[in-house]
């Protein structure tokens, strides 16, 4: 068996993404209570920005009316659909001190989500992009999020070590790659930058147990009751 490298992050956090996406519709307030009772550590979804600059959850940012596709930005909060939650309905849901872990989609809804998290403990949220000048940019407003760098290894600039010491450079707080772009090694590489190791579409038990078990600081997946159950097993918590 594997030994478990040591992580930042102890326990790690299981961000539940979407919310239960495998148990309920995605990214609604009944898919992230859900996840809650489950026992997620987290909670993952999508921002994007309505019209009257409302941020608000969703993971495509379009709107389907009859045979039309509109975009999110194309109506005030008060027309959307009534599944489509506000960032601030998630905040009322949840723990005050509960992570949240959201992918920036509209990079307009920056100013909106920064507004809504002023005084919501904004350090409980990791803002995700894969844009490296976007997540520099976010770096240098000094709002108080934690600012996550989602990308793959072989789009890393000059290659990961280079990359990472980029990052750090920044102040990047996290790089957040898929499963499979992980190592024992590259975590540790990371670590070793001050980086925090975050790890997306684990969604078997088996590669649950490999992220987990090579120090990664966080976790996504959409069967929130299996990522539960592995890391009691592996780590004995949720993270959070």
């Amino acid at each position: 068996m594997q030994q478990r490298l040591p992580s930042l992050l102890d326990p790690p956090i299981l961000f539940a993404h979407r919310g239960a996406r495998a148990h309920a519709p995605e990214n609604t307030l009944d898919a992230f209570s859900l996840a809650l009772r489950l026992g997620a550590g987290g909670i993952e979804s999508d921002v994007w920005v309505s019209r009257d600059g409302v941020a608000v959850l969703d993971h495509d940012g379009v709107v389907r009316r009859g045979l039309r596709r509109w975009r999110i930005s194309d109506f005030d909060r008060v027309d959307l659909p009534t599944h489509i939650p506000t960032l601030g309905d998630l905040l009322d849901l949840v723990d005050e001190a509960l992570p949240l872990s959201l992918d920036l989609k509209d990079q307009a809804a920056l100013p909106a989500v920064i507004a809504t998290m002023r005084d919501r403990n904004p350090e409980r949220l990791w803002l995700c992009h894969p844009s490296g000048d976007t997540v520099e940019k976010m770096r240098a407003l000094g709002s108080g999020v934690r600012v996550v760098h989602s990308t793959r290894v072989d789009r890393m600039t000059g290659g990961p070590e280079r990359w990472m010491a980029t990052l750090a450079g920044w102040g990047i707080d996290a790089v957040n790659l898929r499963h499979d772009d992980w190592s024992g090694g590259l975590v540790t590489l990371a670590h070793r930058f001050g980086l925090l190791a975050f790890g997306w579409d684990l969604q078997h038990a088996h590669i649950l147990e490999s992220g987990l078990r090579m120090g990664l600081d966080a976790v996504y997946s959409d069967h929130v009751d299996l990522m539960v159950e592995v890391a009691a097993r592996e780590v004995g918590g949720t993270g959070g």
